[in-house]
């Protein structure tokens, strides 16, 4: 009996390649890791059918340690080449494995060029804020100041914000999970599967060598609950064990006490609405100022837009009906260099 016919029967097992792991020991890498290898029997989709595409950096070892077909490429192009894979075979699973470098500065405008296009694939781009391959440089999502052995004076740059810069880009499913949060990660894993077009998933993954607990602030139990805020689609956004919300005064985001407060008087989550995302990815202050706004973890947008691969097939297929009736000798006499409707 074929693979194909067995998918379903898969365990996550089956989708561990015999390739000894080698990340540093206690790296975020690991739980993200198991929780893809824990998701892809229930994905439906049988091994032959899926791929994981990945760029240079720590995260990019992934593919070794998948019992899948894989890639690991070049610096930044994963995108581009996995963008390629899926021009000529729409039906593959495509997971594309990068990094907050990889992605966002070699790569970052294929980044947002496979964005807008709009291919169905999955994106998960670990951010743990530093170069760990290189050591420890200062990356595009450094926090300003930041002191690395490429910034020894603290860093000048101005960070990126990676899911408002994918707004930006008009991605279709834009989303952020963290490593120390196993079943949202699945959670959200799942849903950018089940999304048809690319699928942009944000994991904050911890560096414990060369930028261990940048993310504290979110994963300890002391600071989480006032830290975060989990979104769902059609829930209230409140947060802080139900002691307090969100609203919007006009486009402003405000955190108000829930004490005589209904949930329903708070901002609703609609996954759809590309206004109120965009005023989502934009919770980006520093954690540490009690004032700050909880950092959103889930997912911020999604929409209904055609694929590329399927309007690129459509295309090839009518040029091909188009040119049926033509007559090859008489293109190649003629004064015509170009021959088009």
């Amino acid at each position: 009996m074929s693979e194909s016919n067995t998918a379903n029967k898969l365990s996550p097992k089956d989708f561990s390649s015999d390739q000894d792991v080698r990340w540093c020991p206690g790296c975020g890498d690991y739980s993200i890791l198991k929780q893809v290898q824990t998701i892809m029997p229930e994905i439906g989709v049988p091994r032959e059918d899926i791929v994981f595409i990945s760029g240079i950096g720590c995260s990019s070892r992934f593919p070794y340690y998948m019992n899948t077909f894989g890639m690991h490429s070049i610096h930044g192009r994963a995108t581009t080449i996995a963008s390629g894979l899926k021009a000529v075979r729409p039906e593959l699973s495509v997971w594309i494995i990068t990094g907050d470098g990889d992605s966002l500065s070699i790569g970052g405008n294929h980044l947002i060029h496979l964005l807008r296009r709009n291919f169905n694939v999955n994106i998960l781009l670990f951010n743990n804020q530093i170069y760990g391959l290189t050591k420890g440089q200062y990356s595009p999502t450094s926090e300003q100041g930041k002191r690395t052995k490429s910034t020894p004076h603290g860093s000048l740059d101005h960070p990126f914000n990676p899911l408002a810069l994918c707004m930006g880009a008009d991605a279709t499913f834009v989303s952020r999970t963290m490593d120390r949060d196993p079943k949202q990660l699945r959670s959200v894993l799942m849903q950018a599967n089940q999304h048809k077009g690319t699928s942009l998933v944000e994991i904050y993954q911890n560096c414990n060598v060369f930028n261990d607990g940048t993310f504290a602030r979110f994963t300890d139990k002391r600071t989480k609950e006032e830290s975060t805020i989990f979104i769902e689609d059609g829930k209230p956004l409140i947060f802080d064990q139900g002691k307090r919300g969100i609203v919007l005064d006009g486009f402003n985001p405000k955190i108000v006490d829930m004490e005589g407060r209904s949930a329903d008087d708070l901002w609703i989550h609609d996954v759809n609405d590309r206004v109120k995302a965009e005023i989502l990815t934009r919770f980006f202050e520093d954690p540490s100022d009690e004032t700050a706004l909880p950092r959103p973890f889930g997912v911020f947008y999604q929409e209904d837009r055609p694929c590329y691969e399927e309007m690129l097939e459509q295309q090839v297929k009518e040029a091909e009906d188009r040119s049926s009736n033509r007559n090859l000798d008489q293109l190649l006499r003629g004064n015509r260099t170009w021959w088009a409707e």
